[in-house]
């Protein structure tokens, strides 16, 4: 994949210096992941509407996370993405430092994900990001099929809810925040001593990811253990974030996912985020709430919980949890 040795932008050595090493605590126990688990894969390519409806609301519940195949985007254009983004990472570090930043504003960065440990302040992930955003016309569901209009993943969603298809999109609210990152995981001398990405849910709405295919890393919580996500042919992996639990008052599942890292081979990931803007207020949808099922959480402004989040920054974060009601 690589055609010269990869250097951080930021010019910190590709070596498991202490600048990487996580506390024992912290490490991810490789040989505990249960390889025979899998989320499930959903065929888009379903015209009974009820049915795919159904499945997607099936994983959304139970697995908050599952990947689609026939979703109408071709494999050469996934190929050309990841091939560009390849050649991104591949440019010389002095290049890519250029978008390094840690300003929250900016929307075009180049950054490192890390984790505060107490008694040792920051530890570095073994992984670079590259991060900009959609023009505000496009949005990763534009590439699905159009024909019939409810092959959407949030109309399917809705309508798995009981809702109105268009409920889910409406209050997420109009201008939507869209925006795409690049993780590049080079090889790890020792994966069993640092992570690509420590354990964290998505603050989003709605995730899809393109993985290359024939190297695995991402993980997620399954019944209280950690599966492995294997790359599928042709595939995206979807998984909810905290906005969709709220709206669904807690039906969908925004569920602890990681990356871990691997000696051989360099790992790219594409994630595409769909949040609310700012101002767009969410809470769990009227719809949902009775006297068996009471609303878990409050009404907020995504800005009020953005805050919360940057408030929590290098901690294992629990927004959510700082938004649920008592009862």
């Amino acid at each position: 994949m690589e055609t010269t040795p990869f250097q951080f932008a930021n010019n910190t050595p590709l070596s498991l210096s202490p600048n990487f090493i996580l506390p024992e605590e912290n490490r991810p126990i490789l040989s505990e992941v249960f390889s025979s688990a899998s989320i499930p894969t959903v065929d888009l390519n379903n015209h009974d509407i009820d049915d795919l409806a159904s499945k997607i609301s099936q994983a959304c519940e139970k697995y908050g996370f599952f990947q689609i195949i026939n979703h109408g985007v071709p494999k050469e254009l996934c190929q050309r993405v990841l091939a560009v983004v390849t050649e991104f990472f591949q440019l010389p570090p002095e290049e890519r430092a250029q978008f390094l930043t840690t300003d929250h504003s900016k929307l075009v960065k180049v950054f490192n994900y890390y984790q505060k440990v107490e008694g040792q302040g920051k530890v570095l992930m073994w992984g670079e990001t590259f991060t900009h955003p959609w023009h505000p016309t496009e949005d990763f569901t534009h590439f699905l099929p159009k024909n019939p209009p409810q092959y959407r993943l949030l109309s399917l969603m809705s309508q798995g809810l009981g809702l109105e298809k268009d409920c889910l999109k409406r209050k997420l609210g109009e201008r939507p925040a869209i925006y795409t990152q690049a993780n590049y995981y080079p090889p790890c001398p020792d994966p069993e001593l640092t992570m690509g990405l420590p354990a964290h849910n998505d603050i989003s709405a709605l995730v899809v990811l393109l993985q290359m295919e024939g190297v695995s890393g991402l993980q997620v919580v399954i019944d209280g253990k950690w599966v492995p996500v294997e790359p599928v042919p042709d595939a995206f992996v979807v998984n909810i974030a905290d906005q969709m639990q709220v709206l669904s008052n807690g039906r969908y599942k925004s569920v602890l996912h990681r990356a871990v890292t691997n000696n051989r081979l360099a790992r790219l990931s594409l994630p595409m985020f769909y949040a609310p803007n700012n101002d767009a207020v969410i809470g769990p949808i009227e719809d949902l709430i009775d006297e068996v099922h009471p609303p878990m959480y409050q009404n907020y402004s995504y800005k009020e919980y953005m805050d919360e989040f940057y408030r929590q920054e290098g901690a294992r974060r629990r927004v959510k949890e700082a938004f649920e009601l008592r009862h």
